[in-house]
């Protein structure tokens, strides 16, 4: 039996149990090693006015003390757009932005040195939400927009129409390791960086361009992250580009660290965003147009804004067929650290829109919300094209929808609950049944790349190295499995080993849910090369004497560890290792680069047309709530989830995919409230003020199940990609609560709930229904 498909436990698993396991701050010092941080900006926006760091030179412990003027290469970077300082010149645009760089050989001296630094700025006005940015028409580039049908005309002729306005708060990806680097600085200006990155290739572009050397100049490796959930896509960059220059600048060994309260003080959360819609629908509930403006907030600079609001336009149907739609979409510059990328990267934001739309349908008709989703489903043979014109293949939404409501019991629960709300007095129940339909791929075309290197060793051992970056996610522990398999070997054979720009070049970042798509198709490319090698050394160079293999290569198998003939004796076999032994002595290559680009992707940003995605991964998501009526507390009290994952290449990986994210998804629809002062200073900073899911939130009912699907033919091993996809999921938690609040709705009102729904959120929302008439629980029809 091969590796592929087994339930093989994570790579590090014991590691990180036992504490074995090596992180960046567990690497032991170096000889003269300095710590490095930063003070940053006292003020949200302002003019640079002076900087004194007399008084911080001065602290014992303190080794030097750097400014803007001091970067010996590039100040302005950026992923996408080169508008961000490393240290600010002559403007600050938001609390804590970093302007004087600090290196100490002590901690203790790093943090009284950052309290000795003083930075006098001219305050200017600043912008701190959506609105106040639309009202100044202060914006990070121009519109987007993706149209189908006559939208107009649809409107203005439906039976129903209605329009809403919905607001979607952020999240931060509260990963358990914070922004760290440790750099070494080298022979001949080279650099080595040890960072916590999900993009080494980008780190070193931009490690190098802060430092003004070439890129071969510069190596960055990343052995494993504590967590990035799309947080270390670009912003570990910044923390690298830092300790390296301090590593440039003193030749010593600079490890940059901060604490997770000036972590989460100062870098990007998922982006908030304002939705403002109109919709059109028939008797039945069935979509006839949606006319929809998104407003993303992306703070301060671009990062990856734009792409993030162009997934979110591209989610923005979800699973449903729209004939007539129009998405419009800008990004809004605040006075707030840049919003970047987090696990769904805008999709989570397009779906809630679109579902919060159908519960309001569904509370106007009086039917339950899932037969309107069922109505509005892409089809298989038709209704099956996006907005943007690409094919939903290998549809599988409505097998789901068949088969989800039945194992959950969603018509028995349904009576149960329209009895339970009709005698409560101090409870509410509601229950919602949500898909996903995430497509899979960067929309950015050139980011759908990757490289392997393979390389046999002479016991017939193997080490892998890739682009792809291990975050907890299990990447590394999949490309083993399908390594060992294409050489018929056994999984322990296999290691990969810490990803590095120096083996891998012009990496893409682990991000988009492709980590394992990309990375382990490049190695899979190598290891078809280095069979085929093996497989013509076997049949040729070893077809004669005592054990030798008779035939073609195409008849030459790798399994278990041993090489054979399939037509010849079972005793005619020999190990793999000893195969790769007398390949090493008649000189064989024994080691091979592969390459993978995904077919078939494109996507035309200015008409809104293409094909982004290889393909889509669907699911469904039947969410149990149950609320306190005079407290708002509210408590998830089951859910049933069935996964499209295709065929797993490791299913108990994805099934710890799936039950993670969707319970990161429901904190952010639910307890994860991001609080800011007047002032733009983040209140909510740390475990104590920003509540994420722990285990009491888990319901005590959770069912997930795979859905086989062997037909996916068009991805690796017909797997399907499950990173980012559970976590929309996490939405019918929260349509959940908006269904249990329709139960008190007066006659022709529909409740209205801003995400998230926290307590606080619920029982305002519960006081404006009771105040607004008497509290009548009405059955679903």
């Amino acid at each position: 039996m091969g590796a592929i498909g087994q339930n093989i436990p994570h790579d590090s698993a014991r590691g990180h149990v036992s504490g074995e396991s090596v992180f960046i701050d567990d690497m032991l010092p170096a000889r003269n090693e300095v710590f490095v941080d930063f003070a940053g900006s006292p003020v949200a926006h302002g003019e640079i006015v002076s900087i004194d760091t007399s008084e911080a030179i001065k602290v014992p412990g303190v080794v030097a003390v750097f400014t803007h003027p001091d970067v010996p290469g590039h100040n302005v970077f950026g992923p996408v757009v080169k508008d961000e300082e490393l240290l600010a010149a002559k403007e600050v645009v938001f609390v804590g932005q970093p302007v004087v760089l600090i290196a100490a050989e002590s901690r203790g001296a790093l943090c009284a040195a950052k309290k000795a630094v003083k930075i006098s700025v001219k305050a200017l006005s600043p912008i701190f939400t959506i609105d106040d940015a639309i009202a100044k028409d202060s914006f990070l580039g121009p519109p987007r927009k993706i149209e189908r049908g006559d939208v107009a005309g649809a409107l203005t002729s439906a039976k129903h129409s209605f329009q809403g306005t919905l607001v979607i708060g952020g999240q931060e990806q509260f990963y358990l390791e914070s922004q760290i680097a440790l750099a070494l600085p080298g022979e001949r200006g080279q650099m080595t960086v040890h960072s916590s990155t999900q993009h080494p290739t980008e780190c070193q572009s931009i490690i190098s361009e802060v430092l003004g050397v070439p890129f071969n100049h510069v190596t960055v490796i990343c052995k494993r992250m504590g967590g990035g959930f799309g947080g270390k896509e670009t912003q570990a960059a910044g923390p690298a580009a830092m300790a390296a220059m301090v590593a440039s600048k003193l030749r010593r060994p600079a490890r940059f660290f901060i604490s997770k309260d000036d972590d989460m003080r100062t870098t990007g959360k998922r982006h908030p965003f304002k939705m403002i819609y109109r919709v059109a629908h028939d008797d039945r509930g069935v979509i006839t147009a949606l006319d929809v403006q998104m407003f993303s907030d992306g703070g301060c600079t671009m990062d990856l804004s734009y792409s993030i609001l162009e997934r979110a336009m591209l989610h923005a149907d979800n699973a449903y067929f729209i004939p007539n739609i129009r998405i419009t979409g800008r990004v809004c510059k605040t006075n707030l650290p840049s919003n970047t990328a987090f696990r769904g990267f805008g999709g989570p934001q397009g779906v809630c829109n679109v579902e919060n739309i159908i519960e309001e349908i569904a509370a106007r008709l009086g039917i339950d919300a899932i037969e309107i989703r069922k109505r509005n489903l892409y089809g298989v043979d038709d209704r099956n094209t996006t907005p943007y014109g690409q094919i939903v293949r290998n549809n599988m939404l409505p097998k789901l929808f068949d088969e989800l409501p039945r194992s959950a019991e969603y018509q028995r629960r349904r009576a149960e609950i329209d009895q339970f709300n009709r005698t409560s007095k101090t409870q509410l129940r509601g229950m919602s049944l949500t898909p996903v339909k995430f497509g899979i791929s960067f929309t950015k075309k050139t980011l759908n790349q990757a490289n392997a290197l393979v390389n046999i060793y002479t016991d017939g051992t193997v080490m892998v190295s890739t682009g792809g970056t291990e975050m907890g996610q299990g990447v590394n522990t999949r490309v083993r499995q399908i390594v060992a398999d294409e050489l018929g070997i056994p999984y322990d054979s296999v290691i990969v080993t810490a990803t590095s720009t120096d083996k891998n070049n012009n990496t893409s970042p682990t991000a988009a849910s492709s980590g394992t798509d990309l990375n382990g198709a490049a190695a899979r490319d190598a290891c078809v090369k280095l069979r085929e090698r093996l497989a013509d050394y076997a049949a040729t160079q070893l077809c004669t004497g005592e054990g030798g293999l008779n035939g073609s290569p195409s008849s030459v198998v790798f399994r278990d560890g041993f090489v054979f003939d399939d037509r010849a004796p079972n005793d005619r076999r020999m190990r793999f290792a000893d195969l790769i032994c007398r390949a090493y002595i008649d000189r064989v290559n024994l080691g091979e680069r592969g390459f993978y680009a995904t077919p078939g992707v494109d996507f035309n940003r200015e008409t809104g047309q293409g094909h982004p995605f290889l393909y889509f991964t669907n699911g469904v998501a039947c969410s149990e709530v149950l609320i306190d009526r005079f407290t708002g507390e509210m408590r998830v009290a089951r859910v049933d989830l069935l996964m499209d994952a295709g065929q797993p290449i490791n299913p108990g990986i994805d099934r710890g995919q799936i039950t993670g994210g969707f319970i990161q998804g429901m904190g952010w629809v639910t307890t994860e409230e991001l609080k800011w002062s007047l002032n733009g200073e983040l209140w909510s900073h740390s475990p104590t003020t920003y509540k994420i899911p722990n285990i009491s939130d888990v319901p005590e009912i959770f069912n997930v199940e795979l859905l086989h699907n062997p037909d996916n033919a068009v991805s690796l091993y017909r797997s399907k990609a499950l990173g980012e996809p559970p976590l929309l999921l996490g939405v019918s938690v929260w349509t959940a609560v908006k269904n249990a609040l329709s139960y008190i709705a007066p006659a022709g009102e529909v409740a209205t709930l801003d995400l998230p729904a926290t307590p606080e959120q619920i029982l305002m929302s519960l006081t404006r229904l009771v105040r607004g008439g008497a509290s009548k629980v009405v059955a679903r029809r």
